[in-house]
């Protein structure tokens, strides 16, 4: 299901046929609107929509072409339209330095006023930013907007800007433009940011994706920015409608119930979170801060037996391959991988086993051998080029001497396994390219290099 973070369902054409649209959403996919208020006025109307169908909720601000209108009396009307419960966030607002419909001093107070409204209430901030990037930054950073967090609405700048605004507890948000052409500089963006950051939205009645350009724009069509999303980071539109609806929940204050998973699907592999134990205690590990992957909440309650993981399996063959993986290190539990294995090879199955390669060292013997037939592909984590460092990175009860057991692993692992590789997280400051030709100095081992903050 689809969550279309910014709509205007109050702004003509929509505000005609709303229950149309927002059924044509619902049969498309999309179960959540936020519809936007841009004055007011709109906000009034946004509350109200707000109150109709379920699964809308309302933002309300002044936008940056009408900021001459702040006041007093204008920001007290907003504060208390704020206090409806369907309210989840204030804005937009922002600065317009594109068509500049207001004085950009008014603009400037506008924002600020509207910030320090968002903290005060405990909302986070729908942003608006045209051709002022680096300003709206430094207002936000100066009234610690990081606070309460937002969004960068119509997101239309670069990977470094981006960036910077995620270090502001920021998410970014983007629009049906995505599927222009000219979006280079947006497209580079959406690859290199953690899917786990992003957020979709059409600002409907404008700016419809292609192949609905020139045309109303409508929540309905929300699921075409998804696609353009999901083929650029090479991952499903399931992926990016889970994962950026749970985005989007988080952010406003919406409860949500989750599920915990012990198997999961991103892309078209099935996981198996048949662990949170690790070996490790890795500095960069997620798990630190949130046990979700992809939207996909893997923090167990307690471990599953063979028969459990199983019976959520199925039929195998419906996937690539089958993955243990989860937040933990799977091979803590070798003969719980060594029994699920060998049904699911019985059952055709594609196998693959992602590992801290310590396996060896914690059991106390070679292991490798027992996953023979068992195991099509090791994935294992390397992540340093000396011992010394990953020590430091993955410190474990074990010292210095686990690095070692990690390489005798890499070097017996391709004599049992079909497809053995070695892993890197980019992790700053960490040479890759020492990591990469230590991984593929060991024969029959190839090398990835993973991103540093985005997981699965």
């Amino acid at each position: 299901m689809f969550f279309d973070t910014h709509a205007h369902l109050d702004l003509s054409p929509l505000s005609e046929a709303e229950e149309a649209v927002v059924r044509r959403a619902r049969d498309a996919g999309v179960a959540r609107i936020a519809t936007v208020g841009i004055d007011p006025e709109s906000g009034e109307r946004a509350v109200s929509i707000a109150h109709r169908p379920t699964g809308v909720y309302a933002v309300v601000g002044l936008h940056p072409h009408d900021a001459g209108r702040l006041s007093d009396t204008l920001l007290a009307r907003l504060e208390a339209l704020s206090r409806c419960d369907k309210v989840v966030a204030i804005g937009e607002t922002g600065l317009d330095f594109h068509r500049d419909r207001a004085p950009r001093d008014s603009q400037r107070a506008a924002f600020r006023e509207q910030v320090r409204l968002a903290r005060r209430r405990g909302l986070p901030v729908v942003v608006h930013d045209r051709d002022a990037h680096d300003e709206v930054l430094s207002i936000l950073s100066e009234e610690n907007a990081a606070e309460v967090g937002g969004i960068i609405h119509c997101f239309s700048g670069d990977i470094a800007m981006a960036r910077r605004a995620l270090g502001m507890n920021f998410l970014v948000s983007i629009p049906g433009a995505i599927t222009y052409r000219g979006s280079e500089v947006q497209v580079e963006a959406v690859r290199e940011l953690p899917l786990d950051r992003l957020l979709i939205e059409t600002d409907c009645p404008f700016l419809a994706p292609v192949p609905h350009r020139g045309k109303p724009n409508e929540p309905s069509y929300v699921p075409l920015v998804a696609a353009k999303v999901a083929a650029i980071k090479g991952v499903t539109v399931e992926d990016v409608a889970r994962t950026t609806t749970l985005n989007a929940l988080r952010l406003f204050r919406i409860p949500v119930e989750e599920e915990v998973r012990v198997t999961y699907k991103i892309r078209d592999s099935l996981y198996l979170n048949i662990t949170n134990r690790c070996t490790n205690a890795c500095t960069f590990c997620p798990k630190r801060h949130d046990y979700r992957v992809k939207g996909h909440l893997l923090k167990l309650p307690g471990e599953p037996t063979a028969a459990e993981t199983l019976a959520e399996v199925g039929d195998p063959t419906a996937f690539d391959e089958i993955v243990f993986c989860g937040f933990g290190e799977p091979l803590l539990r070798l003969d719980e991988v060594k029994e699920i294995a060998a049904e699911l090879k019985r059952r055709g199955a594609r196998v693959r086993v992602n590992t801290d390669g310590l396996g060896n060292l914690v059991h106390g013997r070679n292991i490798l051998p027992e996953l023979a037939g068992l195991v099509d592909a090791l994935s294992v984590s390397l992540n340093a080029p000396d011992a010394q460092t990953y020590a430091r990175i993955c410190p474990n009860r074990y010292g210095e001497a686990s690095f070692a057991a990690l390489l005798d692993f890499l070097r017996e692992a391709p004599k049992h396994v079909p497809t053995v590789g070695a892993t890197a997280v980019a992790l700053p400051g960490i040479d890759p390219e020492a990591v990469r030709r230590l991984a593929e100095s060991i024969p029959g081992v190839s090398f990835r290099l993973r991103p540093y903050d985005d997981v699965g």
